[in-house]
């Protein structure tokens, strides 16, 4: 997820605040889908996720 097409500098903290909330949303039901298509549940988002590197988890 790339932060710059969901944030700009001209919003406010409100405003980038719910869009972080909305595109968190968005990526949790797109993951829900995958996962019913292929028959198995899918697992919540973990917000600490996207503030690490891969190799740190």
């Amino acid at each position: 997820m790339n932060a710059s097409t969901i944030i700009n500098d001209t919003m406010s903290l409100d405003e980038k605040l719910a869009a972080i909330d909305a595109a968190m949303a968005n990526a949790q039901i797109q993951a829900n889908e995958d996962a019913a298509s292929r028959g198995v549940s899918a697992a919540p988002l973990d917000p600490a996720d996207l503030t690490m590197c891969d190799s740190c988890q």
